[in-house]
């Protein structure tokens, strides 16, 4: 419904590129406006805004007083009289003129000195943001200016933020197909990984932390100390700067103490990976999952980013005096763009859990199979016929959970930006932050667990998570301290795709400050990275606890006798043993079966 409402009462081009004083959108064809004759005219080769008036601009409620027109060119040269002005016109195409003014009765009609520009017209040239011809006349300029820089700071954050979101979209198109390079070089790397490669990851990831919390701080001090800093989207990129600087030092100096502390698990994590790419290897089509499900995604973004346009320029267009038209936003559009906000995350996190489900049956199909070199035809079509036709309902409510902890994180990073010099209080603010994101990353695991049981078992979400969080604890000790370094380099190759992705962003949106709320553009871009970084690499770290969590399941419902016997090859067995030390208790293992559970839910391997 929102959808809907939005692109039929919003019109995006108005952002960016304007539009004059009678209701026509520059660079575009134009449909009428009921009591406005000068409405509704093709302006698709008439691209910036030219105030008759430029020189003596005044504002009052977001309305500038002077007639506004769309013309095909700026005059690079004073224009001293109308003979000038009709000269322009006809050398140049340009008609700086009102529309129903013929070019040839410049010089005629007794009403031209109110139809056509103040005299003399100043030389300008057009703005890069808004489309403007901004006045070169030093007098001009700086009225102009000072008019410009009004209007924009009484604009609502959402607005400016839009404006920034629209002005650097090939800038955010750009940085996403880069982070898609990132990810898919990181796939390739740790589908071959080898020893050499970890360590040059981790020493990329090291510097490129290091790296881009020092330019963060750089254009937080060159900002801060810039004498031209007068326009509130400025402003707010100073405060958004600094809090990007803070954020990003704390992960600096938590993630070298992990890397430092984990440092000795590194050749279990480079043999954890080999035994997952043999896995990927019996099912080589896991590797393409991420490419459909970052199509899927780019196509969802696509769409909810022109529903986000078109609910911040929704409005009624309504004729006025003189036949000029004013635009009135409509009441709530606020409210609606915050569910439009949860509506991403949650649907987000839905296609990601689809991916998910659908590696985690896959790999079920695979590993409860008795003959390892013959592998199920067609698991990955098959899980994928079982999520559609069952289990929708669990991606959903698995993603809702996600989507329930990223809420807090939002508010806790708006009153963080509110606060600005109450230390104590955003002192709490940064540990309630981590302290949600360690909730969310834990349940994002605790998810994972419960769709590789739905797969198994073919239960429900909450029976699934059930079960689930029965077998963690029975064994936590064995499987936690396996994967624990895996899923941490995991992580690390997604800081290494945001973090050169924003570093692209820093460098390419640092050149273009006119006018723009940059630093938001630059948080979705971060955001659209991480969860392009994580559909990729999420096959390697599904894959992995889907085979641990069967493995616990293994060891439980089988004993290795021949009545009995385990479904795990001898490598994974090994190197679980090695791993955990467990060689000499091996024969202890307990071998109590699922079906005691409290329950009574019978979990069997899928054949």
């Amino acid at each position: 419904f929102i959808s809907g409402y939005a692109v039929v009462a919003g019109a995006a081009e108005r952002l960016v590129l304007g539009y004059d004083s009678f209701g026509n959108i520059c660079g575009r064809k134009n449909t009428p406006v009921e009591g406005a004759n000068l409405s509704g005219l093709d302006m698709t080769n008439k691209k910036y805004v030219f105030f008759l008036n430029s020189c003596g601009l005044e504002i009052q409620s977001l309305k500038i007083s002077s007639l506004s027109l769309c013309v095909s060119s700026c005059p690079q040269e004073q224009l001293n009289s109308l003979e000038d002005l009709q000269s322009f016109a006809r050398n140049n195409g340009s008609f700086l003129c009102v529309y129903n003014l013929n070019v040839s009765n410049y010089t005629l009609n007794q009403k031209a000195a109110q139809l056509c520009p103040t005299l003399p017209v100043p030389p300008s040239k057009s703005f890069p943001l808004f489309n403007r011809c901004v006045p070169q006349n030093p007098e001009c300029y700086s009225k102009y200016a000072s008019v410009l820089i009004n209007m924009v700071n009484e604009m609502d954050v959402f607005h400016r933020i839009l404006s920034g979101i629209l002005a650097g979209r090939d800038t955010v198109i750009g940085l996403s197909v880069l982070a898609l390079a990132f990810s898919l070089i990181l796939v390739l790397a740790f589908r071959f990984i080898q020893t050499l490669l970890v360590h040059t990851l981790i020493a990329l990831v090291v510097f490129g932390l290091l790296f881009i919390s020092g330019v963060l701080w750089w254009l937080h001090y060159d900002y801060r100390n810039d004498p031209s800093t007068e326009l509130e989207t400025e402003k707010e990129n100073v405060k958004f700067l600094l809090g990007y600087a803070i954020f990003s030092t704390i992960v600096t100096v938590v993630l070298l103490f992990l890397i430092f502390v984990l440092r000795k698990r590194l050749p279990f994590a480079v043999q954890l990976f080999r035994l997952v790419g043999k896995i990927i290897g019996r099912i080589p089509f896991l590797l393409f999952q991420p490419l459909w499900t970052f199509l899927i995604l780019i196509v969802f973004w696509i769409f909810w980013v022109a529903v986000l346009l078109s609910l911040g320029t929704a409005g009624t267009a309504q004729s006025t005096s003189g036949g000029q038209v004013e635009y009135r936003a409509l009441s709530g559009i606020c409210y609606m763009a915050w569910y439009h906000f949860v509506g991403l995350i949650w649907t987000s996190e839905f296609i990601l859990a689809c991916q998910q489900m659908v590696i985690a049956g896959a790999v079920v199909t695979c590993y409860f199979n008795r003959n390892k070199n013959n592998p199920p035809p067609h698991p990955v079509l098959s899980s994928i016929s079982v999520l559609f036709c069952y289990h929708l309902g669990t991606a959903v409510k698995g993603s809702f959970l996600i989507t329930i902890l990223r809420i807090p994180r939002i508010v806790l990073l708006y009153l963080y930006n509110i606060l600005n010099r109450k230390k104590n209080a955003k002192c709490l603010l940064s540990c309630c932050f981590c302290w949600v994101c360690c909730q969310e990353s834990c349940l994002r695991h605790f998810n994972q667990h419960a769709y590789t049981t739905t797969a198994i078992n073919g239960t429900n979400f909450c029976t699934s998570a059930k079960d689930a969080v029965s077998i963690l604890a029975r064994n936590s000790t064995k499987l936690a301290s396996i994967s624990c370094f895996g899923d941490f380099l995991l992580f690390l190759g997604k800081v290494f795709v945001v973090c050169f992705t924003v570093f692209g962003g820093l460098m390419a949106f640092n050149y273009h400050r006119e006018l723009q709320a940059w630093v938001v553009p630059l948080l979705l871009v971060g955001f659209f990275a991480y969860l392009m970084s994580h559909s990729f690499l999420s096959v390697f770290e599904v894959t992995a606890d889907a085979m641990f969590l069967c493995f616990a399941i293994d060891m439980e419902t089988n004993d290795g006798t021949a009545e009995k016997p385990y479904f795990v090859d001898q490598e994974l067995l090994t190197f679980v043993s090695q791993s955990n030390k467990l060689t000499e208790g091996q024969n202890h293992r307990s071998t109590r079966p699922f079906q005691d559970n409290e329950d009574g839910t019978e979990l069997q391997p899928m054949v």
